[in-house]
């Protein structure tokens, strides 16, 4: 890994970190896309494989025990009991069933230019009230009346890491729910679940997994939600809740999982299993050490980032253009917003970040 992790490890530990990376990742570009699509560890790759051709062969493995493996250690790398975690596809829709819950009038607030699944269900509902400000305001402009403070953990333009901290004391205070969007954070950010009413995240960006793989954790009361999309796999004895209406929900956030898109979490186990094996806070240290060498370099270019201390994501305005040249150059970004934006993750090396910056610079 060349010193990627450069002052974040030393001696057996990070020869694990690098090891474990080396055995799993052999991208042929210069990938530095997390924030959009997080790559495939070979033994996700293998078992995707293993998963479909069994299903051709008329020998179909148990994948939904791939489902529950997955709830387990999503549960564990948010510190919450498997029991609080429901299993879907899709933060939209989690969104949306937390929106379905508000009562007619209720005050959401939001972050301004926040990602569209954790804000536009809110607005579907004509009958809220929904209130944007900047997220550097959302802690102060939390008041009495607000029902819900809904927030990303880390904005995906940019990468600015929201105060989760003064969010939820703000709200504590004003007697508001939270519910924070984690899929640009759950991988890379150490996260404790259970200090927010509701956490969701996709899993297909830093944790690794295919697509079609997302989480909901809720309260261990379920938070007053109506399970409004239960279908048989909600059902308390799902095999049992095929036909008819569902009898018995499950007793825990069970009842609010989607009919799970089954390879993609046959492959998900695998991935996060990675993950707890390299271990969110190793792989934060490693990924904000590459974030610093890149804004280091800019600085050096002249460029000036979106300033967003403590992430991963590196925001530059003005070099969204340069996309696709450096697509043609074999190095991977994104473009939004007119704004150049890499991510840096376990894969990734202190030689990425300098072919970043030789293509930019030349």
């Amino acid at each position: 890994m060349d010193g990627a992790c450069t002052g974040a490890h030393s001696g057996p530990m990070e020869t694990t970190f690098e090891s474990l990376v080396r055995a799993e990742f052999a991208p042929k570009t210069t990938y530095l896309n997390t924030a959009s699509t997080g790559l495939l560890p070979a033994r996700t790759v293998d078992a995707l494989r293993e998963a479909v051709e069994s299903a051709a062969a008329g020998r179909p493995t148990d994948m939904f025990a791939d489902v529950e493996a997955a709830r387990a250690a999503f549960a564990r790398l948010t510190g919450v009991p498997d029991r609080r975690v429901a299993a879907g596809a899709s933060v939209a829709v989690y969104t949306g069933l937390i929106a379905a819950s508000l009562p007619e009038g209720a005050e959401v607030l939001t972050a301004e230019g926040d990602f569209s699944s954790v804000l536009n269900p809110f607005h579907v509902r004509r009958d809220l009230k929904v209130r944007t400000v900047p997220l550097e305001r959302v802690a102060e402009s939390v008041r009495p009346g607000t029902a819900l403070v809904a927030v990303s953990a880390a904005q995906s333009a940019d990468g600015r890491v929201a105060d989760l901290d003064a969010i939820r004391e703000a709200a504590r205070a004003h007697g508001a729910r939270t519910y924070v969007d984690a899929s640009q954070a759950a991988g890379w950010l150490p996260l404790d679940a259970g200090a927010y009413d509701f956490v969701s995240a996709v899993a297909f960006k830093w944790l690794l997994c295919p697509r079609g793989v997302a989480f909901l954790v809720v309260p261990d009361d379920l938070g007053g939600l109506t399970p409004v999309f239960a279908g048989w796999v909600a059902g308390e004895r799902p095999w049992d809740s095929c036909y008819g209406p569902v009898e018995e929900l499950a007793r825990s956030a069970r009842r609010f999982d989607e009919s799970p898109a089954l390879f993609s979490y046959a492959g998900a186990r695998r991935s996060l299993e990675l993950v707890e094996e390299l271990g969110v806070r190793a792989v934060r240290d490693h990924d904000l050490a590459l974030a610093g060498r890149f804004t280091a370099g800019l600085a050096r270019l002249g460029h000036e980032p979106v300033p967003a201390p403590g992430s991963p994501i590196v925001s530059v305005p003005g070099l969204g253009h340069r996309q696709p040249a450096l697509s043609r150059a074999g190095v991977e970004v994104s473009d939004r917003a007119g704004s150049l934006r890499a991510a840096f993750h376990v894969y990734n090396t202190p030689a990425d970040v300098d072919r970043l910056l030789n293509v930019l610079s030349g």
